[in-house]
């Protein structure tokens, strides 16, 4: 079982930054590829970015591609997603959610365990 907190989000200007951090409990974290996805309000849910069980490798969504950074910390059990050079359209609902395969997936339904959501909110 793993518990999923995220934290970071907030308001920001077009052009900021935002680090989004995601704290995960279980002593199994570093076996479970990470994910971010976002929520934008009347829309679906969609993939962000995600990093391998071993932080060797990770995927983007392709708006998000060279703006946006995901890591991992193995000794304090968190992930996080560096946001720059943030745009209106980047506002949404941000969830933070893991997965018990082994290969990384950009699909929503195949992750396992999710967090409750950060808002973050870029104003033009």
């Amino acid at each position: 079982q793993v518990q999923l907190v995220e934290s970071g989000g907030g308001l920001v200007q077009a052009g900021g930054s935002l680090r989004l951090s995601c704290a995960a409990s279980g002593r199994t974290f570093s076996s479970y590829v990470m994910g971010w996805f976002r929520q934008a309000l009347g829309k679906e849910r969609e993939f962000v970015a995600a990093i391998s069980w071993t932080g060797g490798t990770t995927y983007y969504a392709d708006s998000v591609k060279g703006r946006f950074t995901c890591s991992r910390d193995y000794v304090n059990n968190m992930v996080y997603l560096q946001m720059n050079s943030l745009k209106p359209e980047d506002t949404a609902v941000y969830y933070c959610a893991a997965d018990r395969r082994l290969s990384i997936s950009r699909t929503a339904t195949t992750y396992d365990y999710w967090g409750q959501g950060t808002q973050v909110t870029v104003s033009s």
